[in-house]
Formats: structure tokens, sequence, C-alpha cells
């Protein structure tokens, strides 16, 4: 589904990525592990067009995407999730969703600030369905009609998974899900992302805590200072002593 090839960006003179090469397969769950400063979120937005490469290719679904406006990304089927929260703290929850459905739809949200008051059309409709469809589906039903700003951390993450999934993306990038999260609220985003994946939605992640990176990838990416040091299943990165050393430790 995605082919990176020889990925590389430098910031004056500083490499974050370095000749970098990844393919994610389809409905696969693929992680990307690494220390702070590892070049895993500069990957992320280099995938993603927030950042333009330095060197390298990038291919999705065999379409050469290298360079490419984020916007046109995210129509062309690439959703992310941000590590620092970028959700429309002014608008309830289902207005963030809706907002993500814009790209998909003729009408959308946009659509539904101009219309006349006390009349909804179809799309409209579809698009406030799909995104109740949504908030359950990361479970946030309750807080529907609440600011963004009103619900805890958590609820932020789900509600942001909830608008990149409103995107209708074949490939989602999820960096730092479980940030500042419990152990019980760490399982419960391992199972979120299995039903992403039942969903038939490929899933690139970015994590730091190693009990969901285990469970739930089909296989791991390791950098270190921008560069790919180890690649595999995640029983064989698991005893990779490189990696062991670098960046599981004593949670290995």
């Amino acid at each position: 589904m995605l082919e990176v090839e020889g990925l590389a960006k430098s910031f004056d003179g500083f490499t974050a990525v370095a000749d970098v090469d990844l393919v994610v397969e389809p409905g696969a769950i693929h992680a990307v592990i690494g220390p702070n400063g590892a070049g895993k979120t500069t990957l992320f937005n280099l995938v993603t067009g927030v950042l333009a490469p330095t060197a390298g290719r990038l291919r999705f679904e065999g379409q050469d995407i290298t360079g490419w406006r984020p916007d046109r990304i995210t129509t062309r089927g690439v959703a992310r999730t941000f590590q620092n929260i970028r959700l429309f703290r002014g608008m309830t929850a289902v207005e963030n969703v809706m907002v993500g459905a814009h790209c998909r739809t003729s009408g959308g949200f946009l659509t539904a600030v101009a219309r006349v008051p006390g009349r909804m059309g179809r799309g409209e409709r579809e698009t406030i369905r799909r995104a109740d469809e949504l908030l359950e589906l990361v479970g946030v039903t309750d807080k529907r009609d609440a600011p963004a700003a009103d619900l805890t951390l958590v609820e932020q993450r789900r509600l942001e998974i909830a608008r990149a999934l409103a995107t209708g993306p074949h490939l989602l990038l999820l960096d730092e899900p479980a940030a500042g999260m419990t152990l019980a609220e760490i399982k419960d985003v391992n199972r979120l992302i299995l039903r992403i994946r039942e969903r038939g939605v490929t899933v690139l992640l970015t994590e730091h805590h190693m009990s969901l990176v285990m469970q739930v990838s089909d296989r791991i990416t390791v950098l270190n200072y921008g560069r790919k040091i180890a690649e595999g299943r995640p029983e064989a990165v698991r005893r990779d002593p490189e990696v062991l050393a670098a960046y599981l430790g004593a949670e290995a």
C-alpha cells in the first residue's frame, strides 16, 4: 500500500530522516518505534505532505505522491492524527468529525453552515449519520454535542481518530495514540486499532508504549537517529540485541 524509498529530510544540516526504506502492506498494522528524536514524527510528516523530502520517493497504492500537498494526499486516501492534538476546540465533537468528512462529500459541514435554517439536505443528513457512527466506534457518543475543549485528553485523542476516519482513508497514521493514558485506557486503544483494521483500514502507528506495539502490530520498523536499524515481526524485533539496548530495555 505504501512504499517509502530512500527517504531523507534535513534541516539546516541536521538530518532527521536518513535513507529510510519502508513498505506497508495492505491490511497490516505496521509500527514505527524509536526514542524521542529518532525521526518518527518527521517520517509521518513526510508521508502526509506536511514536509517535503530532501531526497527519496513515496508511492501510495502504486502512485507517486512525493511532494504532494497534505490536502491532496488526504483526498487520495491517507489520514493521520497528531501527537499534539489538533482539534477545533470551539466546535462540538460531532462538528469536528463532520469537518473531516468534507473532502468526501459535496455537502457536509460547510454546507451545513451555509444552509437555510430548518432545511437539511440528503448529503448533510448522511454526513451527520456517518459522524455519529464514527463517534460510536471510538466511544465518545455521550460527548457528541460537547465542545471539543471540554473533553478529557483520552476523549480528545479518540475524537481525533474519528475525524481522521471521516476522511475515508485507506491508510491511517496514528502518532502516539496512547500518550498520557493509563494501562486500562491503553488496552482500549489496542482494541480500537484492531476494530479500525477490521473495517478495512491499514494502520501505520508510532507509539512509545511497547506493550501496545507488541500486541497489536504485524510488523515493526525501528529507527535510530533517523536511520532504520531493524525491521520484522514483533517477536524478531523483540530479540534484536541492538533494539533491546537502544529502545526496549527492561520492557522487552
